[in-house]
């Protein structure tokens, strides 16, 4: 992968968790997200499933401060991103869904019609479009974590694609 290649893909990544396009990551970001999940899903912040989802928002972007906010400003710009998560996450991807699995499980719970532990894959690509994916993107990924094609995504299946995801290796100097 070229340099080029490397930006771009960085700032996707940084792009899925800067939701308002303010430059930074912040926990806004991850409420913000949280809200728009539970508004596209008709689900109520105050009931157990709302409740979860915005718990694992904040372990979420307490984990991401955790790894990227390096001048403890509650706040991870695209610099941070790029010399704290991006390469932490790349060098121990169990971090990740260490701190991304609560959020996940969350997701998946509100998107799951069924109440089995399992969402749809119309659902997921619901999901993944509130988070700020293209249609287009979001069709095929949601498609893609369907691994046993059974028309269901598991939150083993959206942690493991999110860690990879997120893996992103630089370019040789």
């Amino acid at each position: 992968m070229d340099s080029a290649e490397y930006e771009r893909k960085i700032a996707h990544r940084f792009a899925a968790f800067d939701q308002d396009g303010n430059g930074y990551i912040d926990r806004a970001d991850f409420n913000a997200a949280a809200a728009r999940l539970l508004t596209e899903f008709g689900t109520t912040a105050r009931c157990d499933k709302g409740q979860a989802l915005y718990t694992g928002a904040e372990a979420f972007w307490q984990g991401m401060a955790g790894i990227a906010d390096v001048d403890g400003d509650q706040r991870v710009t695209r610099e941070e991103f790029v010399g704290g998560a991006v390469k932490r996450l790349r060098d121990n991807p169990e971090r990740f869904a260490e701190i991304a699995r609560p959020f996940l499980r969350a997701v998946i719970a509100v998107a799951d019609g069924g109440n089995d532990g399992r969402a749809s894959v119309a659902n997921v690509e619901r999901a993944l479009r509130v988070l700020g994916a293209s249609a287009e993107i979001a069709g095929v990924a949601a498609q893609s974590l369907d691994t046993d094609r059974d028309g269901k995504v598991a939150e083993s299946d959206v942690v493991a694609a999110l860690a990879a995801y997120f893996t992103v290796i630089e370019p040789d100097a």
